[in-house]
């Protein structure tokens, strides 16, 4: 049975009435509703089916469904005004997913079917735990290659550089580009964001676009690597679109880039920085973990295109190549190195000094400089896994049990019924890159892939493009955008971004046009 009401209807109200009623109203209704869904005999009856045969219940008009819908936007709506409240995004998300899933086991309890519910919550959970291990990994590298200065490298590299405003505009926008293929957006934009404001210290208006542009080059960056983006790697993970498949849409995602850059280019200032004379060796290791987090990416690509495994099991083999490497790099300290400008008897001094530091340190702890301190610092390769943003991977866990609770419901059967039963594919995906500048991009796949839509490859390969760069619209639709506004204090807001929203959007209509063009053989 489908919903009377459109969805989109249903949903608008259920947003007017979280901001019309008070929090602690809300509160005392859930706790109302939740007495009653173990006591009501109505709902006993609808259960009472043969559990032989088994359909979910149609609960998109109950109240039980009504107050899931609520329960997950006010969620939403604190995971959305973070940089506000300063409340972390993942504890609203996940205390509203366990109450969905606690209203929905209530129901079938009272019915004496809680197995299938427990069966459905078994299934988002083992969808989270691949997308747990993936990125768990993914992360552990890339704190990793922080920890031996890779990033930090490339940041001074930029900065030693006499490259005017439009040079550096257009490097670190196509750095960020392709960085963001095998990095999360965020990382990606804030190590950008660090040598913008760098070189731009002088020049706002240079700051401003700059920004700009590599939100807008982060978020596209992702859209064509099964790994640099949530969205890619659901899709992958789901095997809707085969690994090599997702590189056809590598020119869209550049046109994505290209065109409004190509506009701001014109506005950004034509003088040149001072340029920084700084020296930031790499340390030792970076190249190291640098092949192995390369042949981690392999390594899943082989288990899911040859051995038919979740490309996660790929990713946990790659773990322990660089747990194997940590395991050498403690057993093999450091050397001290003599500087290569010469083999002075300072240079020696000074080296045979870095032999005693331990020692120095315990006679007089002030002495211990900053570059000894790295010396007596082991790498460990768990303190990597500790540092990861596990905020992030809770609000992940929060949304992907929440959307499953709703599709449970029966919410995202209606939702596909209306979007993809009564719209043209296209019109289709293409709003579901609009929504993602207002939510989150890998919810929004999420729920695309749980309604499972009969469309062709190519429709799949336009709304993981559309989902990945449609965030690029707004400041607050991507995480690269939020975290340097953040980063930025003022220079780079959400009003100087949304100036330059019909540019984005010109790009966004264009990289539509290129896959059309040159994917046509996947419609």
């Amino acid at each position: 049975m489908t919903a009377s009401v459109p969805v989109k209807y249903a949903v608008f109200n259920f947003l007017l009435l979280i901001l019309q009623m008070p929090k602690t109203f809300l509160l005392f209704l859930s706790q109302i509703v939740f007495f009653f869904s173990l006591t009501s005999p109505v709902l006993a009856a609808d259960i009472g089916a043969d559990p032989a045969v088994f359909k979910p219940l149609d609960l998109t008009q109950h109240w039980v469904g009504y107050l899931a819908l609520v329960l997950f936007a006010t969620a939403y709506l604190f995971a959305m005004t973070e940089e506000i409240t300063d409340l972390r995004k993942s504890k609203p998300m996940v205390f509203a997913a366990s109450i969905i899933w606690v209203l929905i086991a209530a129901v079938y309890a009272s019915g004496g079917m809680s197995e299938q519910a427990g069966l459905a919550f078994r299934s988002s959970l083992e969808a989270y735990a691949e997308l747990f291990l993936f990125i768990m990994v993914s992360m552990t590298y890339l704190n990793a290659m922080e920890d031996r200065s890779v990033f930090e490298r490339l940041r001074v590299w930029l900065l030693s550089k006499n490259f005017s405003y439009r040079q550096l505009f257009w490097i670190t926008g196509f750095q960020a580009f392709f960085i963001s293929s095998v990095c999360n957006n965020l990382t990606t934009a804030l190590l950008m964001g660090s040598v913008i404001l760098a070189m731009g210290k002088n020049s706002p208006r240079f700051v401003t676009l700059s920004c700009i542009n590599v939100v807008v080059a982060s978020n596209a960056g992702g859209s064509f690597s099964p790994f640099g983006d949530i969205t890619t790697l659901l899709v992958w993970q789901k095997g809707v679109v085969p690994f090599a498949d997702f590189f056809s849409l590598l020119i869209p995602a550049i046109v994505n880039l290209a065109v409004p850059a190509a506009i701001m280019h014109f506005f950004i200032p034509k003088e040149r920085p001072e340029p920084v004379k700084e020296s930031q060796p790499m340390k030792r290791g970076g190249i190291v973990i640098i092949i192995l987090f390369a042949l981690t990416i392999i390594t899943a690509t082989c288990f899911e295109n040859f051995l038919n495994l979740p490309p996660a099991a790929g990713m946990m083999l790659g773990l322990t190549y660089l747990k194997f490497f940590s395991y050498y790099m403690q057993k093999t300290p450091a050397q001290p190195t003599i500087p290569a400008n010469g083999t002075s008897a300072n240079s020696a001094v000074e080296a045979k000094i870095d032999y005693f530091a331990p020692m120095k340190y315990m006679n007089n702890p002030e002495a211990l400089t900053k570059k000894e301190a790295n010396l007596e610092q082991p790498f460990d390769v768990f303190t990597k896994v500790a540092n990861l943003e596990w905020d992030t991977l809770l609000f992940f866990y929060g949304v992907m049990v929440a959307v499953g609770g709703l599709s449970f419901i029966g919410y995202l059967s209606v939702a596909s019924l209306h979007l993809y039963g009564e719209m043209d594919p296209t019109v289709a995906n293409i709003l579901v890159g609009v929504a993602s500048a207002f939510v989150d991009n890998g919810t929004i796949m999420l729920a695309v892939l749980t309604m499972a839509p009969d469309i062709s490859q190519g429709q799949w390969l336009l709304v993981t493009l559309t989902a990945g760069v449609g965030g690029s619209m707004l400041s607050v639709g991507s995480a690269a955008g939020v975290g340097l506004m953040g980063q930025t204090k003022g220079i780079y807001t959400f009003a100087s971004h949304l100036k330059w929203a019909p540019v984005i959007m010109l790009g966004y209509i264009a990289s539509i046009a290129a896959h059309f063009l040159i994917n046509g053989r996947y419609f």
